[in-house]
């Protein structure tokens, strides 16, 4: 996919004042501090599109961007931030589900990890989450460029197996590096099938 423009819609502190959901919408989310930012930048090939900051949780509102004005690529706050008071943690957290439980143009969420560290408890939390909520999400190891290649291919691995203790199939997996841009074009070539087997199928977001 070429990105012919990418630019800011609006940041909302609830689902319901998101944008109208009539187009294919695909968010992205991690940890805090997991390179989401950097990332989406990359992808866009926009240096400051999305907000980066070496402060875990700058992001706490949904900020939706159009893409070749033809679909949103959104970016979702943060989960598991510790230097936030419980009050705000257990807000994002009913935020961002919220968000991805109502959203009906919600194609894919992009669950991000990072590859430079094993498994870690609360990402898995929210990939069975993803499951058991029926949220139709893929995995993007982000800062491979930080490892030697055949670290990060056994860190994937590591992640497959425990993965697979509980799941029979894994969904779609993506190793990339905003610093190197490397492995977001696999991402948008997926948007992009998706995109094009939606316009053919007709698929409508309209209740």
């Amino acid at each position: 996919m070429v990105i012919k423009t990418a630019e800011f819609v609006k940041s909302s502190g609830k689902w319901q004042e998101c944008p109208e959901p009539n187009i294919p919408e695909y968010a992205f989310i991690g940890r805090s501090n997991v390179g989401k930012s950097s990332l989406i930048n990359a992808m866009m090939n926009h240096k400051d599109l999305a907000k980066t900051s070496g402060t875990p949780g700058k992001t706490q509102l949904i900020n939706h961007f159009l893409v070749n004005e033809s679909w949103y690529l959104t970016d979702l706050p943060g989960y598991g931030y510790a230097k936030v008071s419980k009050v705000q943690r257990k807000d994002f957290e009913k935020l961002i589900t919220n968000y991805i439980l109502n959203r009906r143009n919600l194609v894919n969420l992009f669950v991000l990890v990072d590859s430079r560290h094993s498994p870690q408890k609360i990402d898995l939390e929210f990939i069975q989450w993803c499951g058991e909520s029926g949220v139709p999400f893929s995995i993007v190891f982000t800062k491979a460029d930080k490892l030697k290649p055949n670290v990060v291919i056994k860190n994937v691995e590591d992640y497959k197996a425990e993965l697979h203790k509980t799941w029979e199939d894994l969904p779609e997996l993506y190793v990339t590096s905003a610093e190197k841009k490397e492995g977001g074009d696999h991402i948008l070539d997926f948007i992009e099938k998706t995109n094009d087997f939606l316009k053919n199928n007709s698929v409508s977001f309209d209740e």
